[in-house]
């Protein structure tokens, strides 16, 4: 048995490596066959691990070609794309390219002509070109440009020699539809090639087991029983730290202390050779940016900004900067989340909270990126509850509590668009008299497609497919399904010599054109006035808001908007030094599971006295203020709040479900109370808790009674509660793109977001009143409820409600718990000069009340600037 290739060590010998015990073992499960999951820590060497084993694999097949393929070769085997590297982003494209030819030349007396190209939306036509001619053995790719290169006439013949595929960040691609992609992808290849190897990468994912059979697909199709997971266990030391704010204040609200971190955070990055600088949000990413430079004009050209929206030039700057360590520090969002290598980077700054544990260790992935080397995060709170997470953050990531993340199930509208992508791929059989009854009544029975729904079924995701629901699919894409079966344009697919395929080349184009999950709103190009160069690009939304001549922050400028034409916004710049900052849809990121927990066992600490580490030291303050004016929230019992105010009867409950469960929640109490007892009411949500502002005293006694916290009639509850129609026609825009429906234009003649939502809720509509059993509108009503509303979590949350105690506190001001809740209402509803008057007095008679009553936590010395916490992970 073969416990480490020569050739792979010796290569590793003249890098002055030496092999980790994980990495011979990836080498030797891939020369046997062998699928599987490589979890290891950033950093550590995992590219390498696959890559090695791929080209050993590579070299095998080529010495027993026998061996290689099923199918006849169009050649010798070097000539055929042989391997496939899936990146989720194309940025990562590039230097992955440069890091899988590295090795080349040592294995070219091997694998001689072996080369590795890459084929993203980036990629030159003319690159384009000369792959559609030849492809290399080894391709990086994302799961976009793998779908189209499916939905090639000869895609088998094209990809039936790839023996391996590599899945890069899996944990980035499992959770969502992009995912789904790639395992319908996968399925495919191993439908051309039964020997197929797959082998995936992630260093932040806490369901190794599920993550796996997710990614190699059922044992029925020969992937999990064979399948293996390596953990790379290197010694690594990782730094979490906190930036202390030197007046943390004993009430404190959402961006409190941003300005005040503001000299902090540059003293931190003028002490360190290179930095980067992580916001959760591009809104967040551009202020700071601008923030960084007005207190030091001086490091323009040294200070970079980067996130999705900006050109792809600007990023390939910004990157190639961060290489060769030019940059002083590069303010970005999770656009550098992922595993770009940049080893000059010495420190990982996050400002706000990273709201998740697998998200503090990415990022902190991305500073001493080399096996060996430590990384180091910098946590920098913009309110004091943030320290309070930060404490929570850094004993979660020690305790290994890194959050689980699963596929979705059986989503119909990438399985319609995969229907046309297979069908554009030469094709699938049809099964005469198998299928669903035709739409029309005079019609014949529609063909079926038993053995795709075989090759379907071997993925996690359509595991539980019904014959109905496939039946319904491939009759959807056929005929347009029971409502658009006299429209010619949504009869896409035909049985042709015993095959189902695309006939009309202008839905084959348009497909091809709109393959992908990925669906956003509409964007305008962001050009120089004067034909310019291309800035990047912002939401359309946002610029129908403004008017000639008004400001707004974009790439690091103040622009001033001179006019919009044919989709492009013209701009100069401003000669204000403000103006209005662009806010993108998806903004704020939910507090996990995971982390909830770790914030309340450190709260439950703070409630029996102990203050430990720096954060919670200098949050003592605040903690106190709780504690006098109402309480702390304890493990295994429920904090309510109620005060009575000017504005009417409030009540605060603590759940830390996160905001998104918290926004059904309030929804869900609310109308219960109204069920009651008729009321008015206004919500507000954060992460740790919910506020319910009533007209009318509220009798929680008799809700309580009447069962408030009550999950079995959870669903038709929630669905009474909330305006899901208006919810799930905004998430069937999203559907229906992907299924086909909505086409969003032709290269360089884009169609608006307007145009695009009128289509889409259009044929909502239509659906709606003339074919309600339409799956895609059950699925869009099922998305709402499992991912805005979370209803599996809000299920587990009621319950839990339910089964503890209740701590009923009546205030006499408003709490440093409650006040963040009441500024997130009062921020909807005033201008930022009346909310500071608002919150003056708040905070007025809040410190009025601290007055009297004794504390009842434990006084601790005043907490040092900095300590600094470390462990091994």
């Amino acid at each position: 048995m073969l416990t480490s290739n020569p050739l792979a060590a010796r290569w590793f010998k003249e890098q002055g490596w030496q092999a980790f015990k994980f990495q011979r073992d990836v080498w030797r499960a891939i020369e046997q066959g062998r699928s599987g999951l490589l979890h290891a820590t950033t950093g550590s060497g995992k590219t390498y691990a696959v890559w090695l084993g791929a080209l050993i694999r590579s070299a095998k097949l080529h010495q027993t070609p026998a061996l290689a393929m099923p199918l006849a070769p169009n050649g010798p085997p070097e000539s055929r794309l042989q391997v496939l590297w899936l990146t989720p982003m194309r940025a990562l494209a590039a230097d992955t390219t440069r890091a899988l030819q590295r090795p080349l030349p040592a294995w070219q007396s091997q694998l001689p002509g072996f080369a590795v190209g890459q084929r993203t939306g980036d990629t030159p036509s003319v690159e384009r070109a000369r792959q559609n001619r030849r492809l290399p053995a080894a391709l990086v790719t994302t799961p976009e440009s793998l779908s189209l290169l499916l939905a090639r006439e000869h895609a088998a013949r094209e990809l039936g020699a790839v023996h391996t595929v590599i899945v890069d960040e899996w944990h980035e691609l499992i959770g969502n539809k992009r995912g789904v992609q790639v395992q319908l992808a996968l399925a495919r290849l191993r439908r051309f090639n039964p020997g197929l190897v797959v082998w995936g990468l992630s260093a932040t994912l806490g369901n190794l087991s599920e993550a796996m059979a997710t990614l190699v697909g059922s044992a029925a199709h020969g992937g999990s029983l064979d399948a293996v997971l390596v953990q790379g266990r290197t010694p690594k030391a990782l730094v979490i730290d906190t930036l202390l704010p030197q007046d943390p204040g004993r009430f404190s609200w959402g961006g409190h202390l941003g300005a005040q971190m503001c000299k902090p955070v540059v003293a931190e990055i003028e002490g360190s050779g290179t930095s980067l600088v992580f916001t959760n949000t591009r809104s967040q990413a551009e202020i700071w940016y601008q923030l960084l430079l007005q207190e030091r004009p001086d490091w323009a050209g040294l200070v970079a900004l980067h996130h999705g929206s900006l050109d792809r030039n600007v990023r390939d700057w910004v990157e190639t900067g961060l290489k060769e360590g030019r940059l002083k520090a590069v303010v970005a969002t999770s656009s550098l989340d992922l595993g770009v290598d940049f080893l000059p980077v010495e420190r990982v700054l996050q400002i706000g909270s990273a709201k998740g544990v697998a998200r503090v260790l990415q990022r902190a992935g991305r500073s001493g990126h080399a096996p060996g080397r430590a990384s180091r995060i910098t946590l920098v709170p913009t309110n004091t509850l943030e320290l309070v997470e930060a404490a929570a953050a850094r004993r979660a990531v020690l305790a290994g509590e890194v959050e689980a993340r699963s596929s979705p199930e059986k989503p119909l509208d990438v399985l319609v668009q995969h229907l046309v992508t297979v069908a554009l791929g030469g094709g699938f059989t049809a099964d005469e008299g198998t299928g669903k009854a035709a739409a029309q009544p005079d019609s014949p029975a529609l063909p079926g497609a038993r053995e795709l729904l075989a090759e379907l079924r071997t993925t996690f995701a359509y595991r539980h497919l019904s014959d109905a629901e496939f039946d319904w699919a491939l009759a959807f894409v056929a005929q347009g399904g029971d409502s658009l079966a006299a429209y010619p344009e949504y009869h896409r697919l035909q049985v042709v010599d015993g095959l189902w395929r695309v006939p009309d080349r202008q839905i084959a184009r348009r497909h091809r054109l709109q393959i992908g999950t990925i669906v956003s709103d509409a964007s305008l190009a962001v050009k120089w006035l004067g034909g310019g160069r291309t800035l990047g690009h912002i939401e359309e939304g946002f610029i129908a808001r403004l008017n000639k001549g008004d400001c707004f922050v974009f790439a690091g400028r103040v622009l001033e908007l001179v006019h919009v034409r044919d989709m492009t916004a013209l701009v100069r710049l401003a000669t204000k030094a403000r103006g209005a900052v662009p806010a993108w849809s998806g903004g704020k990121l939910p507090l996990s599971s995971e982390l909830a927990a770790s914030v309340q066992r450190v709260l439950d600490d703070a409630h029996h006295g102990r203050l430990e580490g720096p954060e919670m030291r200098a949050a003592g303050p605040m903690l106190r203020a709780q504690q006098r004016l109402s309480q702390l929230p304890q493990r295994g019992r429920v904090l309510v709040e109620r005060l009575q105010s000017r504005e009417g009867h409030h009540l605060f409950l603590y759940p830390f479900a996160g905001r998104q469960v918290h926004t059904g929640l309030a929804q869900l109490l609310a109308w219960r109370l109204t069920q009651q007892t008729p009321n008015t009411f206004s919500l507000s949500v954060n992460d740790y808790g919910l506020e319910i502002l009533a007209a009318k005293p509220l009798d929680l006694d008799a809700a309580l009674t009447a069962g408030w916290f009550a999950s079995d009639q959870l669903l038709g509850d929630v669905l009474a509660s909330l305006n899901s129609g208006q919810l799930a026609q905004r998430r069937f825009r999203e559907i229906a793109r992907i299924a086909g429906l909505v086409f969003s234009g032709f290269p360089g003649a884009p169609k608006s977001m307007r145009q695009v939502q009128a289509s889409s809720s259009l044929f909502f509509e239509v659906f709606r009143k003339y074919d309600p059993q339409n799956q895609l509108l059950a699925q869009a009503q099922d998305e709402v409820l499992s991912q805005e509303l979370e209803l599996s979590r809000l299920d587990l949350t009621l319950r839990r409600l339910r089964g503890l105690p209740l701590d009923v506190v009546t205030l006499q001001a408003a709490s440093p718990f409650a006040l963040p809740l009441m500024v997130e209402r009062l921020r909807e509803q005033l201008s930022t000069e009346k909310l500071k008057d608002r919150l003056d007095r708040l905070l007025a008679a809040s410190e009025a009340a601290l007055m009297d009553p004794p504390p009842r936590l434990p006084r601790t010395p005043r907490a040092p600037r900095r300590r600094a916490q470390s462990g091994k992970t």
